[in-house]
């Protein structure tokens, strides 16, 4: 990365040899006529973010960013201009029947060893990064009572155990009027299953439903599943209920009031680092998420991979026009193999709804510089860092092994979050460039801030600001330490991430490509 800086004149970001186009860096954009201490004039007003060509380029020219080319132009673009996406013609999406299948597979880097973190350990084997009662449903019928009771239990209960973390409501829209047999159904029943099973949980999950719904609590928890404990009664059905809403609330207490005298026994002890399983995403990108905070994450990434944990990138479309970057990665041709599969079936589906992946892009992405979803899934991979993609999880479906994993998930926020979760997340890092307050309750989120302008508005909202790399007041590496250190931190409760501190959460959001009745 080719950084163009002085304190007092405009500055821009070079991220390949390649490039034709430059990232503005200055925080209110540069003024027509500015020039850059290379000589580079611009012919415009450019803002933050946004592409300056560094070169004439002809109609039908290819735009190149990142070394790759993002589109062609759509007229002569003059050397200096600001490069806007509707000047851009989108590139094809790679085809993905010639594709580089394992051809590339990173060698393993030295192992890192050492590093730890408080953990809760849980009987699967698997450790829980908070302790935190659930509470499960079946059917969006018994929200309104759910949630009652919860009130009531962080109200009443919670004070009387103090080793535990929260009380939550894992509440949903699916569970009646669905085709539950339809041939995609079984990605939200396995999401809402293994939901219960996260690591945060404890094996202690509840579930509550009606009891006429399609979906019955014997689908949500299985009687030889290691992964949750059912000794005791995990289960209520509202319709069981003789005496009405008082007697729904007192039943519900009392189950929950038995899982949390289980779940104030546990202790956190010293665990390897290996035992986190982070979950990566953005939202609200810009053209500094490519730049700052991504990769940081990528360079985060390999160093938790060197300890032995395991690391989740997801968002389908955001890595669709970027898979031959992926595929040539996959340790195997079998691992490559599977990125192709997920890569189709999301092709499909988008085709299902007569839609393509172009329509991930949001008018904030835009704002923020992103052309179009090629330059988009081309910043979004480097979260992935260098390291050998080992696994491959279906949406809704439980990580299979350590490593480097791509968790086939929507972009969208919630639902990738809510699918993280469902395959094992006990952390997780959120990059964002427009800004957002999400957060999850279910697992500490770490915001991250790819400008400095937007660490400094939102102070109570961003935990580390990775927008220090445009100014050169850090390093990828330096700020991939830091990140690396921070989640250790977060991991064993000695920091709170600033969601978490606030309690701010999104809703459980299940992907459901199957019918509704």
């Amino acid at each position: 990365m080719q950084l163009i800086e002085h304190s007092d004149s405009p500055r821009y970001v070079r991220l390949h040899p390649d490039d034709n186009v430059v990232v503005v860096v200055n925080d209110q954009g540069v003024a027509e006529g500015s020039q850059f201490p290379d000589g580079l004039t611009v012919v415009e007003g450019v803002p933050q973010s946004h592409k300056v060509a560094t070169v004439d380029i002809p109609k039908d020219g290819t735009v190149v960013r990142y070394g790759q080319i993002i589109g062609y132009a759509l007229d002569n673009i003059r050397q200096g201009s600001w490069v806007r996406e509707t000047m851009l013609a989108m590139p094809s999406a790679p085809p993905l029947d010639s594709l580089p299948m394992s051809n590339a597979v990173p060698a393993p880097l030295p192992p890192l060893e050492g590093f730890t973190f408080e953990g809760y350990r849980n009987a699967d084997g698997t450790v829980g990064t908070r302790n935190i009662l659930g509470i499960t449903t079946t059917v969006q019928c018994v929200t309104g009572v759910l949630d009652h009771a919860v009130k009531r239990i962080k109200a009443e209960l919670l004070p009387k155990y103090p080793n535990v973390d929260d009380v939550i409501a894992l509440t949903h829209s699916y569970g009646c009027g669905v085709a539950i047999t339809a041939r995609d159904a079984y990605i939200p029943i396995r999401t809402v299953r293994n939901l219960a099973r996260n690591p945060n949980l404890g094996g202690e999950a509840l579930v509550v439903g009606l009891g006429c719904e399609k979906l019955q609590a014997n689908q949500v928890m299985h009687e030889d599943d290691a992964s949750v404990d059912l000794s005791e009664p995990w289960m209520y059905r509202l319709q069981d209920a003789s005496h009405g809403f008082s007697e729904m609330i007192d039943d519900i207490m009392a189950l929950a009031e038995s899982r949390l005298q289980k779940l104030d026994l546990r202790r956190r002890e010293t665990v390897p680092a290996s035992e986190l399983i982070l979950g990566m995403q953005c939202g609200g990108s810009d053209a500094f998420s490519g730049i700052t905070a991504n990769p940081a994450l990528g360079f985060a990434s390999d160093l938790l991979i060197r300890a032995g944990a395991t690391v989740m990138f997801s968002e389908v479309t955001e890595v669709r026009d970027a898979i031959y970057m992926l595929t040539s990665r996959a340790e195997t041709r079998e691992v490559a193999a599977d990125l192709v599969r997920e890569m189709d079936w999301y092709d499909q589906y988008l085709e299902r709804g007569a839609a393509d992946r172009s329509a991930n892009t949001t008018p904030g992405n835009k704002k923020g510089g992103l052309s179009n979803i090629v330059e988009k899934s081309l910043g979004s991979i480097v979260k992935s860092g260098s390291s050998a993609i080992n696994s491959v999880v279906g949406p809704g479906e439980r990580f299979k092994r350590k490593g480097l994993t791509f968790c086939a998930t929507p972009a969208s926020d919630f639902v990738c979050g809510t699918l993280q979760l469902a395959a094992g997340m006990n952390l997780h890092v959120f990059t964002t460039g427009r800004g957002t307050p999400y957060g999850l309750a279910m697992a500490p989120v770490v915001k991250v801030s790819t400008r400095t302008e937007l660490a400094e508005r939102w102070p109570d909202l961003i935990d580390i600001d990775a927008g220090r790399v445009a100014t050169g007041r850090a390093s990828i590496e330096e700020l991939g330490w830091e990140l690396f250190h921070y989640y250790l931190d977060v991991a064993s409760g000695r920091k709170q991430t600033c969601a978490e501190h606030l309690k701010l959460h999104n809703d459980i959001v299940l992907f459901n490509p199957a019918p509704i009745t």
